[in-house]
C-alpha cells in the first residue's frame, strides 16, 4: 500500500483552470476575484460579511485587534487548540486564560467557563475564544447568553468546521461562524484544511462595524478618498498591516467552495466506517452525540499504546498525527505563567491520534487503515493473554 497521511490537499482540474485563468489576466492580486470569494464564502457560511486574509493566523491577529485586545484584556480559550489561537492575544499584549475541555467533546468546558467567570468579579475578563476542535461544532448561543451575562465578547475559531453546525433552541440548524452568536468568526485555507487554498483565511461577521474596521487593517490602514482632487491621494488614519490574500488564491478558493458540500459528505461518510468498524472495542471515537453538524476536520481516537500504534502505523505506510500537545505544557506559556494542570487536557493528550481523513481518501485505503489498527489491538490482546498464563 502507497504512503497514507492523515490529511491530503483535494486539487480538481476546474481549481487549476480557475488559477491559470486569473494568472493570465490582469490581476493577480487586489483584484476582483476577492471580493468574489469573500461574498461567495459569505453566503456559504450564512454571514453578512467575509474579510479575507492570508492565513488564518493573520485572521485571528486581526480579530484580536478588531476586538480591541491590549494590555489589560484577559481572554479564556481552550489549551487544546493549534499555537496561533492564543499566540494572537500576546499579539496585542494581552493575556490568556487557559480553561480545561470537556473530556467527551474535546472543546472548551463551559460550565468551567462558567465556574470561572463566578469566581471572578465582573469585568475581570473580556472575551471568549471556543475552538470548534477537530470540527465539532459547539453551542455559540449557550456561549451568547454566558458572554452577555459578564460583557464578554466571543471570537469563534471556526477553522476545523466550515460547513459544520449545531442546532438552536428553537431548532434552527446553525452554521459555524454565521455571525448569529459571535462577534467574529475565523477560517483557515491551509491544504489540510476542508477549502484548501494553499495559505490564506477568512474572518466573517454581521457587524459593518467590524467589517469596515477589518478592511481597512488588513491593507496598511490606507483609506483612499475617491472625493480628493488628486487621484492618487490617499491616508493613513492608524497602524494597518499587509494581510491581503491575492486573487490567485481566491480563485482557487471560489472553485474549492463548488464543491464544499460534496468534500463535507465524503468526511462524514469516512468518519461513519471508521465509528462502525470500531464499534464494541477499546478504541474511543470522537463525541458527535448523533450530531449530523459534525465537520470532521480531524478523526481523533484516543487509546492505550499511542506510540506503539503510531510507530506501528508508520511501519506500515500510514502516517497519522497527533492534534494537539496541550498548549499550557509549552515552554513558551510556562514561562508566561507558570505550570499549570488542566487533567482533561493532559490525559486526552497522552492518548490521542488523528487518523486519516480527507475526501480523497479510498475505500480500500480506509479499509486498510482500519484492518491495521484492529490487527495491532489483537496482537496486543493476544500478548496480554499470555502474560496473564505465563
Amino acid at each position: 500500500m502507497k504512503k497514507i497521511t492523515y490529511s491530503k490537499q483535494s486539487i480538481s482540474d476546474q481549481d487549476i483552470r480557475a488559477v491559470i485563468q486569473v494568472m493570465k489576466g490582469d490581476f493577480l492580486t487586489q483584484g476582483p476575484k476577492v471580493l468574489a470569494f469573500e461574498k461567495k464564502f459569505a453566503s456559504y457560511i450564512g454571514s453578512k460579511y467575509a474579510v479575507s486574509v492570508s492565513n488564518g493566523t493573520a485572521a485571528l491577529h486581526l480579530s484580536a485587534i478588531a476586538l480591541g485586545v491590549n494590555k489589560n484584556s484577559k481572554v479564556i480559550t481552550s489549551p487544546i487548540t493549534f499555537t496561533a489561537t492564543a499566540n494572537s492575544i500576546h499579539y496585542c499584549d494581552g493575556k490568556i486564560e487557559f480553561c480545561d475541555i470537556d473530556p467527551e467533546t474535546l472543546c472548551l468546558d463551559i460550565e468551567m467557563v462558567k465556574n470561572k467567570l463566578k469566581a471572578s468579579p465582573k469585568g475581570t475578563y473580556q472575551g471568549i475564544i471556543p475552538v470548534n476542535f477537530a470540527g465539532y461544532p459547539l453551542d455559540l448561543q449557550e456561549y451568547r447568553g454566558l458572554a452577555d451575562k459578564y460583557g464578554l465578547w466571543i471570537l469563534e475559531d471556526s477553522c476545523h468546521s466550515p460547513g459544520g453546525f449545531f442546532t438552536d433552541s428553537n431548532g434552527i440548524n446553525q452554521k459555524c461562524g454565521n455571525g448569529n452568536f459571535a462577534d467574529l468568526a475565523i477560517f483557515s485555507f491551509h491544504p489540510v484544511k476542508h477549502i484548501a487554498c494553499g495559505e490564506g483565511g477568512m474572518i466573517t461577521t454581521n457587524s459593518k462595524f467590524y467589517y469596515d474596521k477589518l478592511l481597512m487593517l488588513r491593507s496598511h490602514s490606507i483609506n483612499r478618498n475617491s472625493n480628493a482632487k488628486q487621484g492618487w491621494f490617499y491616508d493613513i488614519e492608524n497602524l494597518g498591516y499587509n494581510y491581503r490574500m491575492p486573487d490567485i488564491l481566491c480563485a482557487l478558493g471560489i472553485s474549492q467552495l463548488d464543491l464544499a458540500n460534496n468534500k463535507l459528505e465524503k468526511r462524514r461518510l469516512i468518519a461513519s466506517r471508521y465509528i462502525s468498524a470500531f464499534k464494541n472495542t477499546s478504541i474511543k471515537v470522537p463525541f458527535s452525540n448523533n450530531h449530523k453538524g459534525h465537520a470532521y476536520h480531524l478523526f481523533v481516537i484516543e487509546i492505550e499504546n499511542r506510540l506503539e500504534l503510531y510507530d506501528f502505523l508508520r511501519k506500515n505506510n500510514i502516517f497519522c498525527q497527533v492534534h494537539y500537545i496541550p498548549l499550557h505544557t509549552s515552554k513558551y506559556y510556562i514561562k508566561k505563567y507558570g505550570k499549570k494542570v488542566f487533567p482533561c487536557a493532559e490525559n486526552y493528550y497522552s492518548k490521542c491520534l488523528s487518523l486519516p481523513m480527507y475526501p480523497g481518501l479510498k475505500f480500500e485505503e480506509q479499509e486498510y487503515v482500519i484492518e491495521k489498527i484492529l490487527s495491532f489491538y489483537d496482537f496486543v490482546n493476544i500478548f496480554l493473554i499470555i502474560l496473564l498464563f505465563d
